[in-house]
């Protein structure tokens, strides 16, 4: 039987790790996935907790799993320091964003018609484009190289991008493609 032992982090650490995901929290325009990049900066190549593979598949785990997309965070928590660092990026996700929202949104819907809160709805769009494309980056690094499964990678990150841009056609089917083009070894 394998256990599963989480680095010990001292108090300080814990809270700057609620610190940071709290931070984050406040710039997740567009969802939590955008600011992985930052998630992967601060856990993996400044204070080395985890792995980039660990990252990434913490990731794939949550997004795999029924639920909200958010559940990506309480698994990288966990994998940086078990039960209490999943609550430490938890509570620090969830509750600025929540209280933001709360309040953005009673006073956004009484002022809905006016020209600031339309400008400030339409100056989003790129911005969440702009932060899903840095993560979709960080996710695709890993496998695009030079190999055959690397070129495979890119065709099908090529695919997606031209279907998504080109066609209506649901999201759904590109996941499909993506689980067989990587169950036959392509990519």
């Amino acid at each position: 039987m394998t256990v599963l032992v989480h680095p010990v982090l001292s108090a300080a650490d814990l809270l700057g790790l609620f610190g940071h995901f709290l931070v984050l929290s406040l710039l997740a325009i567009g969802g939590a996935i955008t600011t992985a990049p930052d998630m992967h900066r601060y856990v993996v190549a400044e204070h080395h907790w985890i792995s980039g593979s660990q990252f990434s598949a913490s990731i794939a785990i949550a997004q795999a799993a029924p639920g909200p997309n958010v559940l990506f965070v309480a698994v990288i928590g966990w994998n940086v320091a078990g039960p209490i660092g999943a609550l430490a990026t938890m509570a620090g996700t969830m509750l600025p964003s929540t209280a933001l929202t709360l309040i953005a949104t009673r006073w956004g819907q009484r002022r809905r018609d006016t020209r600031f809160v339309r400008a400030f709805k339409t100056g989003l769009t790129p911005l969440t484009i702009g932060l899903l494309v840095a993560t979709g980056w960080l996710l695709a690094r890993p496998y695009v190289d030079f190999s055959a499964r690397g070129i495979g990678a890119v065709a099908l990150i090529g695919v997606s991008i031209a279907f998504m841009l080109r066609t209506r056609v649901s999201p759904m089917w590109l996941v499909g493609l993506g689980a067989v083009v990587g169950a036959l070894g392509w990519a």
